[in-house]
């Protein structure tokens, strides 16, 4: 915000929203409302109705240089994997520009649900806001965030943080950077249009075809007067969000002076695709890596290996939970890095990386690892 921040005195959301659109580009009013809303008063103080300041007390934005407290120790090395353990958008805005060539990662979409208070009732068997859902057909259900419940403020929050997110990461990108965000089916058209609005180019979806536990339930507490009856399709897919910082030029320009802009094929003769078939995560897998929204590394490594178009760069996933996109990007001979603000997750990467590559999942084609 950098408009709050060269103002010595407070602002109206008219002057705000005016000053952004100047100096970002055409943004949304509802979302500096949201992002307003979201950072006060750990960001902003609210002088009167409508008025805001930024605290000289609170972590800036990007634009504004960071305090010494919140620089970085050096980062765990695992290979060809770099992890830090800290705050994304701190990590990032410290970052050199066109730095980074792809971006993987699974974000934390229940914001408050992984928040240290609610992570330590949902380790502890409390709950807390997490859904722990009773055993529906014969099947125990696993904790899930609130995705079908969340009222308009928290889905503003959500818009918010990750069109937030976006503006901090885009300088930080080469030109023509793959951009892949693990989504669902109920708040992917947020995500994607806060991706839009910051800038990022929409490229379209890749489908995992999985079967999941969510949805095809019986209304609760009435399952057996509608027993013919699902509130919710059985999920069956899960969307991953295909975005692009904007290319210099043509493709082929900009592959032979940043490395990207497009997807690495399989093979030769067959391209890339926007389907991909996938089994749940193995059982050995979440053995050496128990985090509630682990990926298996069949699927990610056909896809972190997809993203770097030439085989060169730096794979970045800032949100990187216990390590898989990490371990998926030593395995196919990738550099990368990882930025993971729970500690607990942060210790549990830095075991499970090692782990997860010499994992062997079937299924996996000849190529990935043989031929790289």
């Amino acid at each position: 915000m950098q408009a709050l921040s060269n103002s010595a005195k407070a602002l109206t959301l008219r002057e705000i929203e005016e000053q952004v659109s100047r100096d970002l580009g055409p943004t949304p009013a509802s979302s500096v409302r949201s992002y307003l809303r979201l950072n006060t008063p750990t960001l902003f103080a609210r002088e009167a109705r409508g008025l805001y300041y930024v605290r000289r007390d609170s972590y800036p934005n990007p634009q504004i240089p960071l305090p010494l407290e919140d620089t970085f120790s050096e980062p765990i090395v695992l290979g060809k994997a770099k992890l830090f353990h800290g705050d994304c958008f701190r990590w990032l805005a410290q970052q050199e520009n066109c730095s980074i060539h792809a971006v993987v990662t699974d974000p934390p979409y229940g914001l408050h649900e992984y928040s240290p208070e609610q992570q330590t009732k949902l380790r502890e068997g409390r709950g807390g806001v997490w859904r722990i859902p009773p055993s529906f057909d014969g099947h125990r259900r696993s904790p899930l965030p609130r995705f079908t419940v969340l009222k308009e403020p928290q889905l503003d929050e959500l818009r918010s943080f990750f069109f937030e997110w976006a503006r901090i990461l885009i300088p930080k990108l080469v030109p023509g950077a793959n951009v892949i965000v693990a989504s669902n089916p109920l708040l992917s058209y947020i995500v994607s249009g806060a991706l839009a609005d910051a800038g990022l180019e929409r490229r379209g979806e890749i489908i995992r075809l999985v079967m999941t536990m969510r949805g095809g339930d019986r209304p609760k507490a009435a399952h057996q007067e509608f027993n013919g009856v699902c509130v919710l399709p059985r999920s069956m897919w899960e969307p991953w969000l295909v975005y692009r910082k904007p290319i210099e030029g043509r493709v082929q320009d900009n592959l032979r002076k940043w490395k990207t802009g497009g997807f690495r094929r399989p093979s030769p003769d067959r391209p890339f695709g926007d389907i991909v078939y996938s089994a749940p995560t193995h059982k050995n897998e979440r053995k050496i890596a128990p985090h509630p929204s682990l990926k298996p590394q069949a699927f990610l490594r056909s896809l972190v290996r997809a993203v770097l178009p030439l085989g060169e760069g730096v794979v970045l996933d800032p949100f990187a939970g216990s390590g898989s996109t990490l371990s998926a990007a030593e395995a196919v001979g990738y550099e990368s890095v990882g930025v993971e603000k729970d500690l607990r997750y942060f210790e549990m990467a830095r075991s499970a990386i090692p782990a997860l590559v010499r994992f062997q999942p079937k299924g996996l084609t000849p190529i990935l690892v043989e031929g790289r």
